[in-house]
């Protein structure tokens, strides 16, 4: 008979289950250093859609995402994400903050020259380092540093021209007009330059301060854009999502329970097959983490979706094993069984797997809009299919064929087939019980 402890051991130096536990632990760790990165409509925040006034090529739209994206993070948001949605469209995803906040900073191209007299003296290209914002009562300036030609390019326009206003412009609106100093107006190039502006208090000094700061930091779009629309979610309704999703996870859990419970009623099968669903679970969470995917409700949907997929694929294995469990030709049918449980399984999944990529392909091509929100709901599968595959259902068939089928020699003994030395003696005893009475019948007969 099998030692429980030897085939624990066993279990456990098997490379899947060592693969697994690794890969739980990473996932563990990552979740508790990094967190999850939680989707709008649980963080609460904003969706903006901005429209490029034409098409573009792949460049061009790169520059206007990467451009975005340095003005939001110089703006101080830390938690946003900017990407294509097609050739004309852009989605800027922001968690914790309102549009309007942001509005002016996504849509104002940046278009930035300096003019004396006239004569432009300085655009953004020009611009290498922007320092600070400094703030003085209702009094606001941004120094920036420029290259070495553009400084000789400025001393030439400049000189002569001390006491000039030097007209500063973004995007062709007139921002700042402080007067060329003497120093400025010599002929000798400089590379410290600043804009400088006054506002009717302070707090207005300072968002615009910051705002001109931001721009000019990130550089000009190379394109025109304006906001198509804007979807906002508040932190208090995304924290009834969020305690909305964890009941239905925790009731669908439950539900599996029960279910399981109820066809099996074994612990030793219904235990595992909730671990490994847990597992699974663990590992779609330690991918978010790692990769930094933002779960969303429908990311959360799909992970439900998963579990169930992962359940399904379970009971199919067990069910094909246990129609084995008491033969004896242990090896080679069990084996057989598992091998035809897999092809299911492979066949499943290859098929969930199909289906799910052309709504994730359409999701990451087009952005967060229409159907393409649905994008976490496919990851979330896709991630699900591949961990359980490839991972935890391995497993979980090693489980049942190291702990759940009885052995060759169990298996003989309790059919009666394999010991024919208990059956002898029956077999005899059986005969002599008759000739003994046979030889009764006879001995009666005898005496009447």
């Amino acid at each position: 008979m099998v030692n429980i402890n030897q085939a624990t051991k066993q279990f456990l130096k098997k490379p899947r289950t060592i693969l697994m536990a690794a890969l739980l632990i990473i996932s563990i760790v990552s979740v508790g250093v990094f967190g999850l990165q939680e989707g709008l409509d649980l963080a609460g925040g904003s969706m903006i859609q901005l429209h490029l006034d034409e098409p573009v090529d792949q460049d061009t739209m790169s520059t206007v995402t990467s451009v975005l994206d340095k003005r939001l993070n110089a703006f101080g948001i830390s938690d946003v994400k900017v990407r294509q949605s097609g050739d004309q469209d852009v989605i800027v995803e922001i968690a914790g903050v309102k549009p309007e906040q942001v509005q002016n900073i996504i849509s104002t191209p940046g278009k930035f020259e300096a003019k004396i007299n006239g004569q432009t003296a300085l655009t953004g290209s020009d611009i290498q380092t922007v320092s600070a914002a400094e703030v003085t009562g209702n009094r606001w300036a941004v120094p920036f540093s420029v290259n070495t030609a553009a400084a000789n390019k400025f001393a030439q326009v400049a000189q002569g021209q001390a006491g000039a206003t030097v007209d500063m412009y973004l995007d062709d609106k007139l921002i700042s007009s402080p007067q060329l100093d003497a120093g400025l107006a010599n002929g000798v190039g400089s590379t410290d330059i600043e804009v400088s502006g006054g506002e009717q208090s302070k707090q207005a000094a300072e968002e615009k301060a910051t705002e001109i700061h931001t721009v000019l930091e990130s550089g000009a779009l190379p394109v025109k854009l304006h906001i198509s629309g804007v979807n906002s979610v508040s932190a208090e309704l995304g924290a009834e999502f969020e305690s909305g999703v964890l009941i239905a996870g925790f009731l669908a859990l439950l539900a599996i329970v029960a279910v399981i419970a109820i066809k099996y009623k074994s612990p030793s099968l219904v235990i595992p097959i909730i671990v490994t669903s847990v597992s699974e679970v663990i590992l779609i969470l330690g991918f978010a983490s790692i990769t930094h995917w933002n779960l969303d409700l429908a990311a959360i949907a799909g992970i439900i979706a998963a579990i169930g997929t992962g359940v399904d694929d379970q009971i199919v294995m067990t069910d094909e094993v246990l129609a084995r469990r008491d033969r004896s030709d242990r090896k080679n049918i069990v084996k057989s069984r598992i091998k035809r449980a897999f092809f299911i399984v492979y066949a499943s999944a290859g098929t969930l797997i199909a289906a799910m990529l052309p709504l994730a392909y359409i999701g990451f091509s087009r952005g967060a809009t229409g159907i393409g929100m649905l994008t976490g709901f496919a990851v979330t599968t896709v991630v699900g299919a591949l961990a359980g595959i490839f991972i935890t259902r391995p497993v979980f068939a090693d489980y049942m064929e190291t702990f759940l089928i009885k052995s060759p020699k169990q298996t003989l003994s309790a059919s009666g087939t394999g010991n024919t030395k208990n059956q002898e003696p029956k077999k005899n005893k059986k005969k002599g019980r008759k000739t003994l009475q046979r030889e009764a019948e006879e001995a009666k007969k005898k005496r009447f």
